[in-house]
């Protein structure tokens, strides 16, 4: 029996051994990748938890984009009032999806929806992250495009892209997806930022500053961006020799591609086009029938936008009359701009076209 337990003794020392010299080479080979990824200044994952928060947000914000047709929360009159929330948030304009908490998705039947994708057009750049979870300190960027097609001129197209450029964030993550449709692949991709200058771009697009029949003056306005823009922040300023006046608008959004209205009398105003009429009767900014709060004989008119880390708003773009401007309207003629690329010029227009832009 004592050579049994001698035999049972020498395995176990023999096991033992081995463990040892294992762990030994194990330890000997992580000092050695160590040291190799130190030389070649290497690291094994990120150390800045900021970078992941920003990678995660990314990746579940893309998730959250692209898992389902999303849905849309109307605000009630202290809260949410999530007993009228609906998955069809895609019919509605953008003054009812600036009220309240839109999350938009954009699958329907396992693939991209056209029509929730033109839809957000209504959506502001903010109310669409806020629906997405992404933290307040960041902004986003989305671009959605054709990558292949049967038909060649489809290749290329961009079915939506807009939001905060990355180059003037200070860290940044992305993801993408795509999306086999049709005869054709799409590509969504979604940028996640910390900071950024966002693209807030509004145009001055056509002054009326002489109505006829005791019509109202009007402004009209133009949104360039594929998100729609919330007003907060923009403001209207005129002076002319005999004053000044300021318009600080409180409330308010412009879908995306499109134009408003600010008139004198909404009840009077020729709306053509344009996708919304802000009435201005009560503000003592423009004028309607004989009251000419625009001076119509010389004045600087212009757009102006405060960003939320600043206290002194800057002009966006102006228009001049009068003086030295060579620009003078008569009875019935307006001011309108056209665009030439990112180039913008001002004349007189006999035939006021309210809700329409000129380009060339």
């Amino acid at each position: 029996m004592r050579g049994v337990e001698v035999c049972s003794l020498e395995r176990d020392n023999n096991a033992l051994t081995a463990v040892i010299e294992f762990l030994s080479a194990f330890a000997l080979f992580l000092m050695i990748l160590t040291a190799f990824l130190s030389l070649a200044q290497l690291q094994m994952g990120s150390n800045d938890p900021d970078v992941d928060r920003i990678d995660r947000a990314a990746v579940q914000g893309m998730d959250r984009l692209t898992s389902d047709g999303g849905w849309f929360v109307p605000m009630g009159l202290s809260d949410l009032d999530f007993n009228n929330s609906t998955s069809e948030w895609h019919l509605l304009d953008a003054v009812s999806l600036d009220n309240g908490r839109v999350q938009t998705g954009l699958v329907s039947g396992g693939i991209l929806d056209e029509q929730r994708i033109a839809a957000l057009r209504n959506v502001s750049e903010e109310n669409m992250a806020l629906g997405l979870g992404l933290d307040v300190e960041y902004t986003l960027y989305l671009s959605i495009s054709v990558i292949e097609s049967e038909n060649a001129s489809r290749i290329g197209v961009d079915l939506f892209t807009g939001g905060t450029d990355r180059s003037t964030a200070t860290a940044s993550s992305s993801a993408n997806r795509q999306f086999s449709q049709n005869g054709e692949i799409l590509r969504v991709i979604l940028e996640v930022h910390r900071g950024g200058q966002k693209d807030n771009d509004l145009y001055l697009s056509e002054v009326m500053l002489r109505p006829t029949s005791f019509g109202p003056e009007w402004v009209e306005i133009y949104n360039p961006n594929d998100f729609a823009l919330s007003l907060r922040g923009w403001s209207l300023n005129h002076t002319s020799t005999g004053g000044g006046n300021n318009l600080l608008f409180q409330e308010g959004v412009i879908s995306g591609h499109s134009t408003v209205l600010f008139t004198g009398d909404a009840t009077s105003q020729t709306s053509g086009n344009a996708s919304q009429v802000f009435d201005l009767s009560q503000e003592s900014f423009l004028g309607v029938g004989s009251i000419n709060l625009l001076n119509d004989g010389n004045g600087v008119l212009s757009l102006r936008y405060t960003q939320l880390d600043q206290a002194r708003p800057y002009d966006v773009m102006t228009v001049e009359w009068g003086g030295q401007s060579e620009l003078f309207t008569s009875l019935g003629q307006s001011l309108e701009v056209t665009f030439n690329g990112t180039q913008a010029s001002w004349a007189v227009q006999t035939s006021p076209t309210p809700g329409a832009i000129s380009t060339v």
